[in-house]
C-alpha cells in the first residue's frame, strides 16, 4: 500500500512542511506524547507551588484540587490510545506472524505492514508507561500535600507557647503599636475612599441596602407565616413550635447572609476595598452573620420572652440567663477572630494574637463554669415562672470540666486548642442543635394529618383551597425537603469549622455527585438525575405529540378511530422507547453493556416471562395487523362486548352489562375471534318465528316481510328474507332474516320488529308466532268416581264435564298432576 503511493506523490508539486496544517502533520501519538509533557510540566509546577505554600492550608487545598484534575488527565490521555492499540491488536492477528525458516516468504506489503503496526504499538505502550509514571508522580503529590496540610493542622492545634510575664508585657506594649497602626489605616482608607472613590462608595451602600431591603420584603412577604409567633392565638404544639423555631433561626441568617455577601460583593466590584482593609471588612460581616445565627437560633429555642414557644423545659429566668451566656460566648470569639485577623493584616507581633487568643480562651471557660450556677430546670407540675432548681449533676460537672479545661489548656501554653475547642463549642454546637431541630421539624411535618394543625397547613388549605390528601402529600415533600436543606446546608458548615476548606468540600461533593464507584462500575448521581429528566422530557414531549397527532392531524383527515388508535399507541411506544434510550445515555450508562441485560432478560423469559412477552409481542401484532380495532364488537370465547382499550398486556373489552374484562393480547391470537364489525357495520339479523299447522305459510311469509320493510332501520339492499327452515312436531318454524347498516342496532330492531310480528300476527288471526301452553289434569284412575266421570262427560262437551269431574275429584280427595299441551290459535290440543 505504501509502495503504490509513492509515484503518485511524486507527481504533486513539492509543499513545505511549514506550511501544512498542524493536524495534518502531527500523529494521534504525537499529540499524546505532547500532552504528556505539557502534564509533566504542569505537575513540576504544582509541586513548586505545594512547597512554596506549605503553610497555607487554604492554598493547599487549592493545589490538591488542581492535582487531582491533572492525575485524571493523564489517565484520560492513557485511555484515549487503547481503541488504536486494541485496532493494531486485531490487525496483527489478522496478518499472523512471520513465516518461520523454511517457509515460503511473505508478500512485502505484508512485511512492511506489520512492522509499521509494531512499531505503532511500541510507540502507544510507550505513552502508556509514560502516563502511568505521570499518574503516580500526581498520586504521590496529592498525598503529601494531604500529610503537609494534616500536619499543618495539627501543629497549629498542638503547637506550644511559654506563658510568662515578659511575654504579657511585651503584648501590652503591642496594644498601642497596632491601634495607632489600624486607626491610621482605617482613617487613609476612608479618606481615599471618600475623595477618590465616593461615587463607587455610596452607589455599593445604596445597592446593598436596595438588596436588603428587598429580601427583607420578600421574606417577609414569603416566610411570614412560617415565623409570625402572634398568628397562632392558642397552644401551640409541639410540631408547630418545632417549625417556627427552625424557620426562625433559618430566615434572618440566610437573610443576613446574603445581605453580607451583597455588600462585599458590591464593595469589591467597585473596588472600594483595598487588599489591607478586604479581610477586616470579610471577617467582619462574618461575625455578624454568625452573631445573627447563635442568638436567633438560642432565642428560637429558649423564647426568653414566650414561654408558650419554648422548647426545653426551664425557667424563664433560666432561659434568659441562658441566652445572655451564649450570646456573650459568640460575641467574645467573634471578637477574638476579628481581633486576629486585624493583627495579621497590621503585622502585629505574633506574641500579641496569643495573648489576645488566651484572653478569650479564659473568658469562655469562666462564662461556661458559671453556667453551671444557674438553676433553670422546672419540676412537672409547676409553671415555667416559678424559681428554678440547679442542673442535673451530670450536666452540671460537663459545664465546670469543660471551662476548667479550656482554661487550664490556655495556661499551659496550647492556646490555638483552647481557641479551636471554644470556637467549637460554640458554632458547632449551634450548628449541631439547629440540625436536630431541622430533623425533628422534617420529621414531625412528615406525619400523616401533622401539616393541616400547622400555621402553614392552614395557610394552605385557606389560599389554594387543599384537601386532606393534597395537605398529606405536601407535607411528605416539605419534611423530604428539610432533611435535604438541613444535610446540604448543616454538613459543609460543620465541616468548615472543622479546618476543611472549601476546595475540599467542592472536591467531595464532585465526587460524591459524579464518581460513585461501586467495584468497576462508577456511578454519577447528577448523570443519573440527567437521565432522568431526559427520560422525563421525553415522554412529556411523546405525549404531547400523541395529543396532537391524534387532535389535529387525523381528526382532521377523518382518519378511522381504530386507525387513529393504533397509530397513536405505536408512536407512544416509540417515543417512550427512544425516551427510554436517551435517558440510559444521559445517565452514563453504555448501551453496549445492554447485552449483559438483554442476556438476563432472555433467561427470564425462558423460566417465567413467557406470558408477559407472549402478550406484549401480540399487543403488537394486533396494532399492526389490525384485526379488530377500539370500538369494535367482538367474541372471544364467552367474552362478547366492545374493545375500550388495546395496550400492552391485555385488551380491555366492556361488556353490554357495562362490565370490563381485561382480555390477554395472546388470547385473541391463539384462538379464534368473531368480529362483528371488523371491515364495516353492516350486518344481518335473524329473528325466529314458531307458528302451528293451522297457518298459512305464504301468508306467514308474506306478513313478516311487511314487517321487515315497514321498518326505517332495515335495509332494501341487501333486501330482507322470510324463510320457511323448519317442520316441528307441532309448528312450523319460519325466520326473518334482515339486514342493518349498524348491527350495533340490532337489539332495538329485533325488539321492534318482534312487537310488530305479535301485533300482525293477532290482528290478522294468524296461528301464534310461539307455542302456546296451558295445564290439563290427568285421567284419573280406575274406580267409581272416574266411571262416574266417563258417563256423564260421554254425554256433554268439555265445557260441561269440567265441573262434575273437578268436584268428583275434590270428594274422592285424589291430587292431579298437571300435563303441559301446546294450543295453537284456533285452540286445538296435541
Amino acid at each position: 500500500m505504501f509502495a503504490a503511493t509513492v509515484p503518485v506523490m511524486a507527481q504533486q508539486p513539492a509543499v513545505n512542511s511549514a506550511q501544512q496544517p498542524a493536524a495534518e502533520v502531527a500523529s494521534p501519538q504525537a499529540q499524546a506524547a505532547q500532552q504528556l509533557e505539557a502534564a509533566r510540566k504542569n505537575l513540576e509546577r504544582l509541586g513548586d507551588l505545594a512547597t512554596q505554600a506549605k503553610d497555607d492550608d487554604s492554598r493547599l487545598a487549592e493545589l490538591k484540587v488542581e492535582v487531582d484534575a491533572a492525575a485524571k488527565q493523564i489517565i484520560g490521555i492513557s485511555v484515549a490510545t487503547r481503541p488504536r492499540l486494541d485496532e493494531i491488536k486485531a490487525r496483527l492477528t489478522e496478518l499472523g506472524d512471520p513465516p518461520a525458516e523454511g517457509a515460503p516468504p511473505e508478500a512485502d506489503v505484508v512485511t512492511q505492514e506489520r512492522k509499521r503496526l509494531l512499531a505503532e504499538r511500541g510507540e502507544i505502550n510507550a505513552l502508556t508507561g509514560t502516563a502511568e509514571d505521570l499518574s503516580i508522580k500526581a498520586t504521590k503529590l496529592s498525598n503529601g500535600i494531604t500529610a503537609t496540610r494534616r500536619a499543618l493542622f495539627s501543629n497549629t492545634l498542638l503547637k506550644h507557647t511559654d506563658i510568662n510575664g515578659s511575654m504579657v508585657m511585651d503584648a501590652i506594649a503591642a496594644i498601642s503599636l497596632e491601634r495607632q497602626a489600624f486607626t491610621r489605616t482605617v482613617g487613609s482608607w476612608l479618606t481615599f475612599a471618600w475623595n477618590f472613590k465616593r461615587l463607587q462608595l455610596l452607589s455599593a451602600l445604596f445597592l446593598s441596602l436596595c438588596a436588603a431591603l428587598v429580601l427583607l420584603a420578600v421574606t417577609r412577604r414569603v416566610f411570614f407565616p412560617l415565623i409570625d409567633r402572634e398568628a397562632v392565638s392558642e397552644e401551640p404544639g409541639y410540631i408547630t413550635r418545632l417549625s417556627v423555631a427552625f424557620w426562625l433561626t433559618m430566615i434572618p441568617t440566610l437573610a443576613m447572609g446574603v445581605f453580607a455577601s451583597t455588600s462585599y460583593f458590591f464593595l469589591q466590584v467597585f473596588k472600594v476595598l483595598r487588599p489591607d482593609i478586604a479581610p477586616i471588612i470579610s471577617v467582619t460581616l462574618a461575625i455578624c452573620v454568625a452573631l445573627m445565627f447563635v442568638s436567633t437560633l438560642s432565642n428560637a429555642v429558649l423564647a426568653p420572652k414566650q414561654n408558650a414557644w419554648r422548647l426545653v423545659r426551664v425557667s424563664d429566668r433560666g432561659a434568659r440567663l441562658l441566652v445572655l451566656s451564649i450570646f456573650a460566648m459568640t460575641v467574645v470569639n467573634g471578637l477574638d477572630y476579628l481581633a486576629g485577623t486585624i493583627s495579621e493584616v497590621m503585622g502585629s507581633p505574633v506574641v500579641f494574637t496569643v495573648v489576645k487568643s488566651l484572653i478569650a480562651s479564659i473568658i469562655i471557660g469562666l462564662i461556661l463554669m458559671a453556667m453551671s450556677l444557674i438553676k433553670p430546670i422546672v419540676p412537672a407540675g409547676e409553671t415555667l415562672d416559678a424559681q428554678g432548681r440547679p442542673w442535673p449533676r451530670a450536666i452540671k460537672l460537663l459545664f465546670v470540666l469543660t471551662g476548667a479545661a479550656l482554661i487550664i489548656a490556655t495556661l499551659a501554653g496550647y492556646v490555638g486548642l483552647a481557641r479551636f475547642i471554644a470556637t467549637q463549642i460554640v458554632m458547632t454546637g449551634a450548628i449541631l442543635v439547629t440540625m436536630y431541630i431541622g430533623i425533628l421539624t422534617g420529621k414531625a411535618v412528615a406525619k400523616q394529618n401533622a401539616l393541616a394543625d400547622t400555621v402553614v397547613g392552614r395557610y394552605l388549605e385557606k389560599r389554594f383551597g387543599l384537601g386532606q390528601v393534597a395537605l398529606d402529600q405536601a407535607g411528605l415533600a416539605a419534611g423530604l425537603g428539610i432533611y435535604v436543606l438541613v444535610v446540604l446546608f448543616f454538613i459543609p458548615l460543620i465541616l468548615l469549622q472543622w479546618g476543611f476548606q472549601i476546595a475540599d468540600i467542592e472536591a467531595w461533593a464532585y465526587r460524591i455527585f459524579t464518581e460513585i464507584k461501586i467495584g468497576s462500575i462508577t456511578i454519577s448521581i447528577v448523570g443519573i438525575f440527567a437521565g432522568i429528566l431526559m427520560f422525563a422530557a421525553g415522554y412529556v414531549i411523546t405525549r404531547w405529540f400523541q395529543r396532537w397527532l391524534d387532535g389535529n392531524v387525523m381528526a382532521r383527515s377523518r382518519v378511522d378511530t381504530g386507525v387513529r388508535n393504533s397509530i397513536k399507541t405505536g408512536v407512544g411506544y416509540l417515543g417512550i422507547g427512544l425516551a427510554g434510550l436517551i435517558g440510559v445515555s444521559a445517565a452514563g450508562f453504555d448501551l453496549s453493556n445492554l447485552a449483559l441485560v438483554a442476556g438476563a432478560l432472555s433467561l427470564g423469559v425462558g423460566f417465567g416471562l413467557q406470558n408477559i412477552v407472549s402478550n406484549f409481542v401480540s399487543g403488537l401484532i394486533l396494532l399492526v395487523e389490525r384485526p379488530f380495532k377500539v370500538g369494535d364488537w367482538v367474541v372471544t370465547g364467552t367474552t362478547e362486548g366492545f374493545v375500550k382499550r388495546i395496550s400492552v398486556r391485555a385488551t380491555e373489552i366492556e361488556t353490554f352489562q357495562r362490565q370490563t374484562i381485561m382480555v390477554p393480547n395472546s388470547l385473541f391470537i391463539n384462538a379464534s375471534v368473531g368480529n362483528w364489525t371488523h371491515k364495516n357495520k353492516l350486518g344481518r339479523s335473524d329473528i325466529p318465528v314458531t307458528v302451528s299447522y293451522n297457518s298459512a305459510p305464504r301468508q306467514v311469509m308474506d306478513t313478516l316481510l311487511q314487517i321487515a320493510a315497514a321498518h326505517p332501520l332495515v335495509l332494501k339492499n341487501p333486501e330482507p328474507q322470510a324463510v320457511f327452515s323448519a317442520f316441528g312436531d307441532a309448528t312450523m318454524t319460519f325466520e326473518l332474516r334482515v339486514y342493518l347498516a349498524d348491527i350495533v342496532n340490532g337489539n332495538g330492531v329485533r325488539n321492534d320488529l318482534r312487537l310488530a310480528i305479535y301485533e300482525r300476527f293477532k290482528d290478522e288471526g294468524l296461528g301464534a308466532p310461539f307455542p302456546k301452553e296451558e295445564l290439563e289434569p290427568e285421567p284419573l284412575p280406575p274406580g267409581p268416581e272416574s266411571d262416574a266421570v266417563a258417563q256423564q262427560g260421554g254425554a256433554a262437551g268439555p265445557a260441561e264435564t269440567a265441573q262434575p269431574a273437578e268436584e268428583a275429584f275434590k270428594r274422592s280427595g285424589t291430587q292431579r298432576r298437571p300435563r303441559r299441551v301446546t294450543v295453537d290459535a284456533v285452540g286445538e290440543k296435541d
